[in-house]
């Protein structure tokens, strides 16, 4: 995290949880959004709202099966892609998905 935030910590705050559980623990009712290729809907086709959080996978392998499945169909996403291509870097993914849903907030917090 330090190496992706450089200069950006300062505007940040970072909760580490020691397993998937116990971030579910601690965040009952919050609403989750992975992205994933396999995800059938769109990023842009979702409002985001104040207090989402986004799921992403390890680059190498993705979001894992049992995360998607949790999360649901509606709330795993995917990025359009050209057909065979491959993915996205999981930074540049991140990038996309953040930076939508902080515009659709008006930037709230920022600029």
């Amino acid at each position: 995290m330090r190496r992706a935030g450089l200069d950006y910590h300062e505007y940040t705050s970072l909760s580490i949880y020691e397993n998937w559980q116990e971030f579910r623990d601690k965040q009952p009712g919050a609403r989750l959004f992975g992205l994933s290729t396999k995800g059938s809907r769109f990023y842009t086709e979702v409002t985001f709202e104040d207090g989402d959080f986004l799921v992403f996978g390890p680059e190498t392998r993705g979001l894992p099966e049992s995360i998607r499945a949790e999360i649901g169909q509606e709330g795993v996403l995917r990025i359009p892609m050209f057909p065979e291509s491959r993915s996205l870097n999981l930074s540049n993914a991140a990038a996309i998905l953040v930076y939508e849903a902080w515009r659709q907030l008006n930037f709230a917090a920022g600029i």
